[in-house]
């Protein structure tokens, strides 16, 4: 089972309006933030090279920058939410999200759109970074690893509904109005942030300067820096998968926008199942042996999608859903893990959480974008080595006192 040093479910903010049920889907919503803001106009990618007569790797842009910017914006709202309180930072951010997403619908040319994407990225930081810091606020001991594991669960919902939504979208207008729709999204999530009470305890009197600079300080951690690393490095295949699936299925494979977002959904499904059961599995297996399991397992995956996986599109659905339970089952140990190694500046330490997910994750959009002759072989190459590594890196880390004295 998880534990730590502290085995209460201390509850340290009471939520008037949004009770205890409310804060968890509104956490959830928020962490929703990115895959809603990507998989919901997935299926539109090839339609939009279609309308801008662009590349492919130019329409990607609007992919890779989300993510660069979102890695760099997700630096600094963490550390000034320990400043300023949770509920200030989320609802700027919220209000630049909302802007941005509604400036993107209207959008004249893709480099435009490229530019409205990054504020629209680097404002989707603060509902994530902050997120995370919401439930450490609110929760400890083992109710944080059963709520972060509901979180991840119902945020994995979105990536299963979004490309659906998107292609309904799809049907009867352009992809304009996925971009209105994620406005509206925003508009909905800053009413409920509205009716938040603030979570944070105390408040930083550092200055802002000085609030960045915890960044620093949680760097020199090395427990938590090795962990973060460690489980960083499956960003690479993960996204690499999310930026190059349309054009997988759609190019490669020859399926509609429609049916395409049929298999994206399908795979997504084992996103959400991942946490859940991960809670279940835990009262059979130790937690140090089931992730050790689940890196093994996305390593078999990724031998093979880079071989079956390109036969067919049911094959490549099939080969990747190992690896994508496999990579889920992982999240909400790993997260708690993280967080347990730093006491206190919890926004720093949920920002360099975020930021290094996604410049990893941004890697491996990166890779997968080149003039590859076959993305899947390609894909499965990339699962197949950073599993491993973070196998071997996970076997030799899961020997430290600072992860045996949190899972064992």
């Amino acid at each position: 089972m998880i534990s730590n040093m502290d085995e209460t479910a201390v509850k340290l903010k009471t939520q008037k309006y949004l009770g205890e049920k409310g804060l968890i889907v509104l956490v959830a919503f928020l962490s929703a933030f990115i895959p809603l803001s990507t998989d919901l106009y997935l299926p539109a990618l090839p339609r939009m090279a279609a309308t801008f007569q662009a590349a492919p790797s130019l329409i990607n842009l609007t992919l890779i920058m989300f993510f660069i910017f979102y890695a760099a914006g997700s630096l600094f709202w963490g550390p000034l939410s320990d400043k300023y309180g949770r509920k200030p930072i989320l609802l700027i951010g919220l209000v630049i999200y909302t802007a941005a997403s509604a400036l993107c619908a209207f959008a004249g040319n893709v480099y435009l759109l490229i530019l409205f994407r990054i504020f629209q990225a680097i404002a989707s930081g603060a509902a994530t970074s902050v997120a995370q810091a919401i439930v450490k606020d609110s929760y400890s001991g083992e109710k944080r690893v059963s709520v972060l594991a509901v979180v991840t669960s119902m945020a994995m919902i979105s990536p299963i509904v979004a490309p659906v939504v998107g292609a309904i979208i799809l049907s009867f207008t352009s992809w304009r109005g996925v971009f209105l729709f994620l406005a509206v999204i925003g508009l909905v999530v800053i009413a409920a942030v509205i009716a938040m009470e603030e979570t944070i305890d105390g408040l930083s009197t550092a200055g802002v300067l000085e609030s960045l600079g915890r960044l620093g300080v949680v760097a020199k951690n090395p427990g938590f820096m090795s962990l973060l690393l460690t489980f960083s490095l499956m960003g690479i295949p993960m996204m690499s998968f999310i930026s190059s699936s349309s054009y997988i299925y759609v190019n490669q494979f020859g399926l509609s926008e429609q049916v395409y977002s049929y298999f994206f959904a399908a795979n997504a499904f084992f996103m959400v199942i991942g946490p859940l059961l991960y809670m279940r599995s835990t009262r059979l297996i130790k937690p140090i042996k089931l992730i050790s399991l689940s890196f093994f397992v996305a390593c078999i995956s990724g031998l093979l999608i880079s071989t079956i996986g390109v036969s067919s599109p049911w094959m490549f659905g099939l080969s990747l859903i190992p690896a994508t339970l496999a990579g889920s089952i992982t999240r909400p140990p790993s997260a708690n893990l993280m967080l347990e190694q730093q006491k206190g500046d919890t926004g720093a330490v949920v920002s360099l959480m975020s930021f290094a997910f996604t410049v990893f994750g941004s890697i491996g959009m990166i890779i997968i974008s080149l003039d590859w002759a076959d993305r899947v072989k390609v894909m499965g190459i990339l699962y197949f080595i950073f599993a491993a590594a973070s196998l071997i890196s996970w076997s030799l880390l899961s020997k430290k006192a600072f992860v045996q004295k949190v899972l064992h």
